[in-house]
This record gives structure tokens, sequence and C-alpha cells, in this order.
């Protein structure tokens, strides 16, 4: 991943893929982060949890990726849901958009996903 973004993924039981995303998704690394998070959803979840606690700046093409992403898999019938503390400082960008009217929004991966234990975040 490009110096900006940095992107890791687990696979639970259940087909559920939890990718965490930390650092910047701008114009410049959206195509790539995009590329890195379908790669990452290639065995074909049924949830998939974008764990953001740990990304610090979203631009208009990383929000525009995020309804693609959720209309993707929406036409695959996979679930997406987002996990943005709300605390978080792209957590107003996501918020004034209303993405959670589109893709759930959750505080904790453990609200995204009971069932499993969350990536730790980036240190």
């Amino acid at each position: 991943m490009t110096g900006r973004a940095r992107i890791t993924s687990e696979e639970h039981p259940d087909r559920v893929t939890h990718v965490h995303v930390s650092g910047e998704i701008d114009l410049a690394n959206v195509d790539e982060v995009r590329h890195a998070i379908t790669t990452a959803l290639s065995n074909d979840p049924a949830r998939v949890v974008l764990d953001l606690r740990d990304t610090t700046y979203l631009d208009s093409a990383a929000i525009a990726m995020l309804f693609r992403l959720a209309q993707r898999l929406g036409h695959r019938r996979q679930q997406l849901r987002l996990v943005v503390p709300k605390e978080a400082p792209i957590r107003a960008v996501l918020d004034l958009t209303r993405i959670d009217t589109v893709i759930p929004l959750d505080d904790a991966v453990e609200a995204a996903d009971p069932m499993t234990e969350p990536l730790a975040p980036e240190t």
C-alpha cells in the first residue's frame, strides 16, 4: 500500500471479513485502496466489516469509493458495515454525507460483528 494508507484483512468464521484501513484515503490513492479492499474480499464473504478507526483523512473520492463499494456488495447480497468511533476525525465527514443511510456505521468492531474479535489498531 502507499505511504498514505495501509490495509490489512482477516477472515473470520461465518463468512465475515474484517478489513482495517489506517492512514489517509484521497484522490491520489483511492484506486489502490479500492483494489486492496476488493482483493481482500476474494473469498466472497457474507459480511464485510471495514474498520476505519485508524483512518485519519477521507476526501470526496474516498467517500464515493465507500458508496460504490456498498452498492457493489449489495448487488452481490453481501453486507458492508463501517467502524468509525464518534470521536474519530473522519466521523464528522461521514455524518455530513449521511453515509449511514446506505452503510451501517458502528462505533466499535464488536458492534459491527459481535461474533468475532476485532483486529488490533495500528500502533
